[in-house]
């Protein structure tokens, strides 16, 4: 074994090693600022309910714009269950990254709040909103087959003989607390009807079985029934919003047709990030949706749909979620709706 005991220094001009420790910083904080830069990989968008539906459908529609937009793959992932609740949980409790985003609807930030007595998310403090992405009506459907038969033709008619056979109808849903749930209840609640509320995990499964005739009524979201409208399986007699639907003016309002006075209905959906979603990619994500929304392709898709685009700024976005919590909240006191 040989041990070296001599000790060897070596003194190198200051210069160069200020040179030296320069390159190193540059070369450390260029490589932390390339590993870091947003998006680096594919960024996922959680949608939480079943393939098919209106927040499904609106996801897809922009998802291509921003994979261009940023040069990374913008992937959905549907979880449905719980009227949106698994969905908004997940993303909830993921890095706030800007890797993980919800199609949020109004039903999981502005009606699930007050109508579950236990909520595994905080709407407000678990959340960054980004951009409120389209508006939409929801319409009153029945299925054909059967309105022809019990010679429903209208909302009228329809209240006229839920009121003769109580109990005996049932009501679609795309799941507990969303606003196609609500207006349903508010119906109920305004017509002195009763109908057994029966929830899916989206519009799609719910609709195929309004379709089929298992159910009888829905108050779906406009954009997922608008197939089944125009191919004739389903009936729509009115749409829930204060105004008629641009897409089918020929429908008036249940208010119109019925003589509901205020009642409204409407659905909204929305892209939000976990909180501590830096602000920068917050923004750059806003921009690139709002430019999206914004072309005229597809402003003509979502008009054939029946939706409303948006594109607003994030404090506009978390500006109107809590008026909608607000104004839910009370619809779910005047309804008695409550899910354990």
């Amino acid at each position: 074994m040989v041990h070296l005991s001599r000790t060897v220094s070596v003194t190198l001009p200051r210069r160069p090693i200020l040179g030296m420790a320069a390159a190193v910083l540059l070369s450390t904080t260029s490589l932390a600022w390339a590993q870091g830069a947003w998006p680096n990989k594919p960024v996922k968008i959680v949608v939480p309910f079943a393939p098919g539906g209106t927040t499904d459908i609106l996801a897809r529609a922009i998802a291509p714009d921003l994979s261009k937009a940023f040069g990374q793959p913008f992937v959905i992932e549907n979880k449905g269950g719980a009227g949106g609740n698994l969905g908004a949980e997940q993303v909830a409790k993921s890095a706030g990254d800007g890797y993980t985003l919800l199609m949020g609807t109004v039903g999981t930030h502005g009606i699930n709040r007050a109508l579950y007595a236990r909520l595994p998310y905080d709407p407000f403090k678990d959340f960054v909103p980004i951009t409120l992405v389209a508006g939409v009506p929801n319409v009153m459907v029945v299925n054909t087959e059967k309105a022809t038969a019990n010679k429903i033709n209208n909302v009228n008619d329809f209240i006229k003989f839920a009121r003769a056979n109580p109990g005996k109808l049932n009501m679609a849903s795309s799941g507990n607390g969303t606003s196609i749930h609500l207006a349903g209840e508010l119906f109920k609640s305004q017509t002195g009807t009763f109908m057994t509320h029966i929830p899916y995990r989206g519009s799609a499964p719910a609709l195929l079985d309004l379709a089929g005739g298992s159910m009888d009524v829905m108050f779906d979201n406009l954009p997922s029934a608008m197939a089944l409208i125009r191919s004739g399986k389903l009936k729509a007699l009115a749409v829930t919003s204060a105004q008629r639907s641009a897409a089918m003016p020929e429908l008036p309002t249940i208010e119109e047709a019925a003589g509901l006075k205020g009642f409204e209905a409407s659905s909204w959906f929305g892209l939000l990030a976990p909180a501590g979603t830096p602000a920068d990619v917050v923004s750059r994500i806003q921009q690139e949706v709002a430019k999206s929304l914004a072309s005229p392709a597809m402003k003509e898709r979502l008009a054939t749909l029946g939706a409303i685009p948006s594109g607003n700024t994030p404090a506009q976005f978390a500006a109107l979620i809590e008026s909608e919590h607000k104004k839910w909240a009370e619809v779910v006191k005047v309804s008695g709706a409550k899910v354990d």
